[in-house]
């Protein structure tokens, strides 16, 4: 089993990331950076990290500031957003991993937020291609109809009630996301609540961010997904107009099983199915 190697790394902005890189036994074909979902540590990527190195790729995860083994001190002292992660956090990582990589490939590997935050990141056209996975618009009218009243819950009760209370965002004393510092909650709430999610809110500057990008795109979706809809991984890849995107959209009986969902891709029961057929063709 490949052993990663922890490697902290300063993120520019005054705190240091936790990251783990998976060398593969031989010579590398590529680099893979994984970008966690909202709430989500990077140890629950480890089972697809050392897949991917065993087949050649050096493969990095990571946790933003304030997240899982990146986290230090109090959240509620902690001011940063999502546009932070991505400038700071995201473009530290990729910087390492394109440094490590010499005329190697880099390719970028999202998941949920990891596809969102793409134009937030410094110099993203050095990436090879990016996967995202299970990556939607948070329009909270456009979820999937399971999640929309808990959606309507969180944005307009929970949110706004907790997080002035604490600090941060509780959710792990609630089973909702996970703790998220202020920032971060008060940002995707606004997000979520605008048709056009971050494009709408944040303005021009952040619509010709994503139409900027011109690396291609795959992008990995699920008819299962209980959180993100149709709609909103249609909504969130239409802005990254300047892309060449192939679309992947999948049923959880084209691979014979029950349940993908919004976390499956990622869990090593799909190792032969969606990781070997639908990802691995496109990383080259």
């Amino acid at each position: 089993m490949t052993t990663p190697l922890p490697r902290p790394l300063h993120n520019g902005n005054g705190h240091t990331l936790s990251s783990h890189w998976y060398y593969p036994q031989g010579a590398a074909r590529g680099v893979v950076l994984v970008v966690p979902a909202m709430g989500v540590e990077q140890r629950f990527y480890a089972a697809f990290a050392r897949w991917l190195a065993e087949r050649g790729y050096l493969t990095v995860t990571f946790d933003y500031v304030g997240m899982g083994l990146s986290r230090s001190g109090p959240l509620r002292d902690l001011d940063v957003d999502i546009i932070s992660w991505g400038r700071h956090d995201c473009s530290a990582m990729l910087d390492a991993a394109v440094e490590t990589a010499g005329e190697l490939p880099v390719y970028w590997i999202g998941h949920s937020l990891g596809g969102q935050i793409l134009p937030f990141v410094r110099g993203s056209e050095r990436i090879h291609r990016a996967f995202t996975i299970a990556t939607g618009s948070g329009y909270w009218r456009e979820n999937t109809k399971s999640l929309r009243h808990k959606a309507w819950l969180l944005w307009y009760c929970l949110a706004p009630t907790l997080t002035p209370l604490t600090g941060y965002f509780p959710g792990g004393r609630i089973g909702v996301v996970g703790d998220l510092p202020r920032g971060v909650i008060q940002q995707w709430r606004r997000w979520c609540l605008h048709p056009e999610y971050s494009v709408g809110v944040e303005g021009a500057e952040v619509r010709e961010a994503y139409s900027a990008i011109r690396t291609p795109i795959t992008s990995i979706s699920f008819t299962d997904d209980e959180m993100m809809s149709g709609r909103n991984t249609e909504s969130l890849h239409g802005f990254y107009r300047g892309a060449t995107k192939t679309v992947k959209r999948i049923a959880p009986q084209d691979i014979g099983v029950k349940r993908i969902g919004h976390f499956g891709f990622f869990r090593s029961q799909f190792a032969d199915s969606l990781w070997a057929d639908y990802l691995l063709p496109d990383l080259g």
